[in-house]
């Protein structure tokens, strides 16, 4: 029975591991403290390997880099997350419009969290993460600090002998092969992920939160079924949806159960490879997109401000409402450098509206209740977008 579990494909055993964590979690609820460590560990390893895989990638893929091979690829790439993460934002704001939130405001505000200060704070720490120690970097797993360090150091090694080049590549092989061993093993952590998270939280912890819910999973759904589709077409000029489809069925699923998407690179560059991305252009360009590609996150932030402007009776314009969705956008990209993520730079965008810090902390408890689905899909969304538009770019290109 193992040998005929491990012939199947990835995903097949992903999606059996999750009926059998739901399964487990009803049957076997008392359980869940001890399913839970098949989670952690797998989170932990995905996390552990992320930060030097992106390191040795990275500076290998440049090292060994051939002028004209794929250099005219990662600005479209670019300009497609920013693209999305804006369009994201705007969708936000006319589901926000049309289907408007009230939120109970009497909830305890998380006085231990602490937002960044404003727009301004969240790009100096993220400039100021570009110079940083490169080993604390990768201890820390500051994504930004080590693409910095890894492209300086790759562009540096260009001069190199072609022995180190090839150590570099050999190097670069070797972590691959560690990674392909750690997805092996997706199955048994996801089955421990989903155990935990229907024993613990279920659905009755979210019943008073179902309309602004709904409407956060609502306009992410949008935006990966008409948004993201639309742009993907526009790049390659074919029916975007067998390609969508099979990006967030191979790395949404595992994004969603993981709610990491520093820990979904792995699957990321293994799904680009399979798509026929070259490795100089998914090295780059899968790391960068889970440090500043956040549509989801753009979607959470803008959500919530409007709701608690709703909640409030601020007025809004449409001007304000433009600002605030390129204000989303830019946060956004912060948000992997932010504990808490998305939710701990909502306050940033309520400052937009005059709202006090102690309200906002108030909506980021409320972000807390039902983060359990909103993080995960927002997660699911922003890494399978990564590799969707790097696909997407590559194909169109070709």
């Amino acid at each position: 029975m193992f040998s005929a579990f491990t012939r199947l494909s990835l995903v097949t055993r992903i999606i059996i591991a999750i009926i059998l964590g739901i399964l487990a979690a009803l049957l076997f609820p008392n359980a869940a403290p001890y399913l839970s460590l098949l989670g952690d560990l797998f989170i932990k390893a995905l996390k552990s390997v992320a930060p030097i895989l992106v390191f040795v990638l990275v500076l290998s893929s440049i090292a060994n880099f051939k002028v004209g091979s794929s250099n005219a690829y990662i600005k479209p790439i670019i300009l497609m997350y920013a693209l999305g993460m804006l369009l994201a934002a705007f969708s936000a704001v006319i589901s926000s419009v049309i289907f408007p939130s009230t939120l109970f405001l009497d909830v305890p505000a998380q006085g231990e969290l602490t937002p960044p200060g404003s727009l301004a704070e969240i790009l100096k720490n993220l400039l100021l993460s570009f110079v940083a120690n490169p080993v604390t970097a990768i201890s820390e797993a500051n994504f930004i600090g080590i693409l910095a360090w890894a492209v300086a150091l790759g562009i540096s090694f260009r001069h190199a002998s072609d022995q180190t080049k090839t150590f570099l590549s050999d190097a670069a092989d070797a972590v691959n092969k560690v990674i392909r061993l750690v997805i092996s093993f997706a199955p048994f952590g996801i089955f421990g992920l989903v155990a935990v998270t229907f024993a613990e939280a279920g659905l009755s912890t979210l019943a008073s939160y179902a309309h602004l819910l709904a409407v956060l999973l609502g306009t992410m759904l949008f935006v990966a079924l008409v948004i993201n589709p639309i742009m993907v077409a526009f790049m390659t000029r074919q029916n975007p949806y067998p390609l969508v489809f099979q990006c967030l069925r191979e790395s949404g699923i595992t994004a969603f159960f993981t709610r990491s998407s520093a820990a979904n690179i792995p699957v990321n560059l293994d799904l680009a490879k399979r798509l026929g991305v070259p490795e100089s252009t998914a090295s780059v360009a899968i790391p960068l997109g889970a440090t500043i590609n956040m549509a989801g996150a753009s979607v959470t932030i803008t959500v919530l401000t409007l709701a608690t402007v709703h909640t409030l009776g601020i007025s809004v314009d449409f001007t304000t409402m433009l600002i605030l969705s390129v204000v989303a956008t830019i946060s956004a990209c912060g948000a992997s450098g932010v504990a808490g993520g998305s939710l701990l730079l909502i306050p940033v965008a309520c400052g937009l509206f005059g709202i006090s810090s102690d309200i906002a902390m108030q909506v980021v408890a409320i972000g807390m209740v039902i983060s359990v689905l909103q993080d995960s899909t927002e997660t699911a969304l922003n890494s399978s977008t990564d590799v969707l538009f790097t696909a997407a770019v590559d194909r169109g290109l070709r």
